[in-house]
């Protein structure tokens, strides 16, 4: 049972290191670009290092928790660099292929 729980576990996070990668050779800007290292591939990262920490941890006596502290810091560092890279990429002007919002062109909700 465990052996099936570790292969979905690498299997999964081999598919979204996968696609994150993918998406970060293929996209075409670099604000669609920051979503492939920070959002699939912390995923598949994080599933690897959960499978290794379980292996580990049921290979050996203790509990594993070097692959734990790593993926935890993983997910914490992942989104604050990249909202950093998205700030410095808005200071500097870069860019987009999505067009830029105007301040008279708000959506307003009709509440009637």
């Amino acid at each position: 049972m465990t052996d099936t729980l570790l292969a979905v576990l690498v299997l999964t996070g081999a598919i979204f290191t996968f696609i994150g990668s993918l998406g970060l050779a293929r996209l075409r800007d670099f604000y669609t670009r920051l979503h492939g290292p920070t959002k699939a591939t912390t995923l598949g990262v994080g599933c690897l290092l959960i499978a290794s920490a379980l292996f580990f941890s049921l290979r050996d006596d203790g509990i594993s928790l070097h692959e734990v502290l790593v993926t935890l810091f993983l997910f914490i560092t992942a989104p604050v660099s990249a909202h950093l890279l998205a700030k410095a990429a808005l200071h500097l002007k870069a860019r987009s292929l999505a067009p830029t919002p105007r301040a008279g062109d708000a959506q307003t909700t009709d509440r009637g």
